[in-house]
């Protein structure tokens, strides 16, 4: 397996429709605004978060089972920025579509401005042959409320090449999670 480059990104996303929608370069911090990158980098694509979240409460005194989860341990929140409570977590999704190619699996990595503040970033896999907006899960590991903000960069993907295709993709599986559209939850 090979790390891909921008280069790669790039042609996979525009000839391909790999990630839509595309930023075909980095964009920063522009005129002091606090806006934290997003788009393609060089071994890699940051992905920005939507306005869509949800939070997590345990108002219910509910035990989490990933079997039977009950969603009415969520708060839906739609806003720019989003609110975790102290030692909680938040799931979004980004607002990239993807469509991973047979012979690539994508690995995502939190960004160090939220991992600076104890905010991680939690993401299986994208396998080879899935496709849909990924949930992203934002756990504050601090003892205070943290912010997530909506529009702007909250992780990297890194994409690995397989020199062949695998046997089974996650399409071919009919994966659980196969062309997601908002924010999902876990389902048995």
């Amino acid at each position: 397996m090979t790390i891909k480059s921008d280069k790669w990104i790039r042609r996979m996303s525009i000839e391909e429709n790999m990630i839509h929608p595309f930023v075909d370069s980095q964009v920063r911090d522009q005129n002091n605004a606090g806006i934290i990158s997003y788009g393609t980098s060089s071994y890699g694509y940051d992905v920005r978060c939507a306005n869509e979240f949800k939070i997590f409460t345990n108002i219910n005194s509910v035990i989490v089972d990933p079997k039977a989860f009950d969603s009415n341990s969520f708060v839906d929140v739609q806003a720019d920025v989003c609110i975790i409570p102290p030692n909680s977590f938040a799931l979004a999704r980004t607002i990239e579509y993807f469509k991973i190619p047979r012979d690539v699996l994508t690995i995502c990595v939190g960004k160090s401005t939220y991992a600076r503040c104890g905010i991680i970033v939690n993401v299986t896999p994208l396998e080879p042959e899935w496709e849909g907006h990924v949930t992203l899960e934002f756990s504050n590991t601090t003892p205070l409320p943290a912010k997530i903000y909506a529009n702007e960069g909250v992780a990297q993907m890194l994409f690995f090449k397989s020199d062949e295709a695998c046997l089974t993709s996650y399409r071919d599986r009919k994966g659980k999670y196969q062309g997601q559209q908002g924010v999902t939850l876990p389902c048995a």
